[in-house]
């Protein structure tokens, strides 16, 4: 794994590479000037895997070298590092988030190792997928075209990422992500495509072959004993098509598995269209008993007004309120407030973005029914979730409260 440190002090960054090197990452460069390492980014954005990036330099300071990230399509990871306050440090994340770049987190300085450790973990386990046939990702150029022809060719995959219950760890269910396993490109990001996908009216068909494989997986699941709740997110485009609720029941029904256990994970990123067919499909689809989750609660369009409008039983509160709430006052209090609304409209409170040890205590001490994030599993496939699950049953024994 290789990482790119940006930051003008030159101790600073003489010391967080004697931490990096002292947790197992050897490939660590450092910039004190931000425009040279920009410019080394610009022949090459694959240059890093990893940047951890301070926000206060001159010259080019850390929101502008943001922007740059995003200009170059950086697919690598990013590390926030800054001396200034926690409210200043967790706005410049959502804007880099904003800008669909991938964030680790956001520590302040001085970094100890301990921080360090608890963001990166095993470097082996932080490697980035690399391509299968030696082509650059950056060649790859994403048409609607393309897209069609991968739906045709099956190139499409599922990965799961487990939801547990907080009171005793125990696995209630997945959520369904999907990737694009490209010929040339190797795995590909649903950030790369599901945008073009929508603009182009292919969202829905990919959704479709989501949640069938999705189903028959569960089925696969249920056969050796495992009763899992199925989450498929679900685009806007879907839920404006009439047919689309007999569509998930009958593929409910023919894969056997009981309608509870069928959630859609509903985000309304953009203004609906049609909110009279939306309100049609959803209510029919809670009619046939089939679950409905509210996702990235507190951002976007996702509101108060949908819990009122919408017959949903789950709600799913966003990353950005979950991970270091512990230690931010004004994010707790939106996590505290949304899980209060969850339990007096009687819904089951999921919180996604859970990293560390400190966010599943916080959560747990707080009520929240399901817990979901990297501090549990990443998104893997059915293989790899398979080898886990043991795994999993022997750490959530360290991790129930301790006896009354």
């Amino acid at each position: 794994m290789k990482l790119l440190l940006v930051d003008d002090e030159t101790f600073a960054l003489r010391l967080l590479t004697h931490q990096l090197k002292k947790l197992g990452f050897e490939d660590v460069t450092s910039f004190d000037d931000p425009t040279a390492a920009l410019a080394l980014l610009e022949q090459d954005v694959h240059v890093a895997d990893l940047i951890l990036l301070d926000l206060q330099m001159p010259g080019i300071d850390g929101i502008e070298f943001i922007r740059h990230l995003a200009r170059l399509r950086f697919h690598g990871g990013l590390l926030l590092v800054s001396g200034e306050d926690e409210r200043i440090l967790q706005t410049a994340r959502r804007l880099a988030e904003a800008h669909r770049l991938q964030v680790r987190g956001a520590v302040h300085k001085p970094v100890t190792p301990a921080a360090l450790s608890a963001l990166l973990g095993n470097p082996d386990q932080r490697r980035a997928p690399t391509p299968v046939s030696g082509a650059s990702i950056a060649e790859l150029v994403v048409t609607p075209e393309r897209i069609a022809q991968g739906i045709d060719a099956g190139e499409f995959i599922n990965v799961y990422q487990p939801k547990v219950r907080l009171i005793d760890g125990v696995v209630t269910g997945v959520e369904t992500l999907v990737r694009w396993q490209h010929p040339d490109y190797g795995i590909i990001a649903p950030a790369q495509f599901i945008g073009v996908a929508e603009e182009h009216g292919l969202i829905d068909r990919l959704t479709r072959v989501i949640l069938v494989n999705a189903l028959q997986q569960g089925r696969a699941w249920r056969m050796v004993g495992h009763e899992f709740h199925i989450a498929v997110n679900i685009s806007m485009e879907s839920l404006t098509r009439l047919d689309f609720p007999d569509f998930v029941a009958d593929t409910v029904r023919a894969a056997g598995l009981p309608p509870h256990l069928m959630v859609l994970e509903v985000t309304e990123s953009r203004l609906m269209r049609n909110p009279l067919a939306v309100l049609d499909v959803l209510t029919r689809i809670r009619l046939k008993h089939i679950g409905l989750s509210i996702d990235d609660f507190g951002t976007g369009h996702s509101s108060l007004a949908q819990l009122r409008d919408i017959p949903f039983d789950e709600l799913k509160i966003d990353r950005r309120f979950v991970h270091l709430a512990h230690a931010d006052s004004a994010s707790r209090t939106i996590l505290e407030a949304s899980l209060g609304i969850a339990r007096q409209l009687s819904m089951r409170s999921v919180a996604e973005g859970i990293e560390l040890h400190a966010d599943w205590e916080l959560l747990r001490e707080l009520g929240c029914d399901v817990a979901q994030g990297y501090f549990i599993a990443r998104p893997m496939s059915p293989v790899a979730f398979d080898a886990w699950l043991p795994q999993w049953e022997a750490r959530r024994e360290t991790l129930r409260p301790p006896a009354p």
